[in-house]
């Protein structure tokens, strides 16, 4: 009896807090839609910065239904993601980032795309990685694609990230907006 009690306390703060959200949506989106060019300004990303590929990826992985925008279910849906998903819905999340066109795989092509956009967004160039794109595809491929057919659908996605703690972190994308937007933020304030 004891427990029912802050149950129903915890759903009466998730529709508060859910209606306190709803309102700064519309604030911000008035037409009850964002926009690309709206989510790019919201982080901080210039339209042709190392973060605008990154952000767009985002973007369309946010955007469940293919509109190219993105409305307030679609974005409850992402902060859920963001803050209460588990591992495996993070890493079904990260996978339609990595497979740009949608087509139910990642190749090559779309790996080697996505992180070199993480590693400009990161900075991560300036660090020297011990390995080039290429050697790092490669690694992430032969411990990942385990049928070698040169395509990563999304269960051996899930499963190669969770075999292997590297790939785990080279896969699973940073998506703590908090962090993101002060760094993007920090860059754009360094440049002036």
């Amino acid at each position: 009896m004891g427990q029912a009690q802050p149950t129903e306390q915890s759903e009466e703060v998730d529709v508060a807090a859910l209606q306190e959200l709803y309102k700064k949506f519309v604030t911000e989106c008035p037409s009850g839609l964002l926009f690309l060019h709206e989510f790019k300004r919201f982080f901080g990303v210039d339209s042709t910065g190392d973060a605008s590929e990154y952000a767009e990826n985002m973007f369309r992985a946010f955007d469940r239904n293919g509109d190219n925008t993105i409305d307030f279910l679609e974005f409850v849906a992402a902060l859920n993601l963001v803050f209460r998903g588990d591992l495996e819905h993070k890493l079904r999340w990260s996978f339609k980032v990595y497979d740009k066109d949608g087509n139910g795989f990642v190749d090559r092509t779309e790996l080697r795309a996505i992180i070199d956009s993480i590693y400009r967004v990161r900075n991560l160039d300036r660090k020297r990685p011990d390995a080039s794109l290429d050697e790092i595809c490669e690694r992430i491929f032969n411990v990942v694609d385990a049928n070698g057919d040169g395509h990563i659908t999304l269960e051996e996605f899930i499963e190669g990230a969770k075999k292997d703690p590297w790939i785990l972190n080279m896969l699973r994308l940073d998506m703590n907006p908090y962090s993101w937007v002060l760094d993007q933020r920090r860059r754009k304030s360094a440049h002036f």
